[in-house]
């Protein structure tokens, strides 16, 4: 088993930035960050498919920036940060069909899921 290691989570003011490390020890198909936004269900962010190719949710198209995953880091590069993208924030590997499961960020095919770091953006 390889968890996920994540950090650089913190509070920021609204239109602020921040970078997000997602740390593991060997080369996945696909990593993918996850939020968890307080009584709501985890929803994907984007996904890096080893090919070179990265998937991003319509929410944080232009805003937010997933380097290609290889061992042993990848970062997400939140920039103009809302109030709405407060959320606990993890990474994971998929557990199958890579490509697909980076296009679709699905949270139920992924695994090696890490403790998570907290983003709070006020306003």
């Amino acid at each position: 088993q390889d968890q996920m290691v994540e950090s650089g989570g913190g509070s920021v003011q609204t239109g602020g930035s921040l970078t997000l490390s997602c740390r593991y020890t060997r080369d996945r198909a696909c990593v993918a960050w996850f939020r968890q936004p307080p009584g709501k269900e985890r929803e994907g962010v984007a996904g890096s498919y080893f090919a070179g190719r990265t998937y991003y949710a319509d929410s944080v198209k232009g805003r937010f920036t997933m380097s290609q995953a290889k061992a042993p880091v990848a970062y997400l590069q939140m920039n103009s940060l809302k109030p709405e993208d407060t959320a606990m924030y993890y990474c994971a590997a998929a557990l199958s069909g890579a490509e697909s499961a980076c296009r679709e960020l699905l949270p139920t095919r992924y695994g090696d899921w890490g403790q998570g770091t907290q983003v709070t953006v006020s306003s």
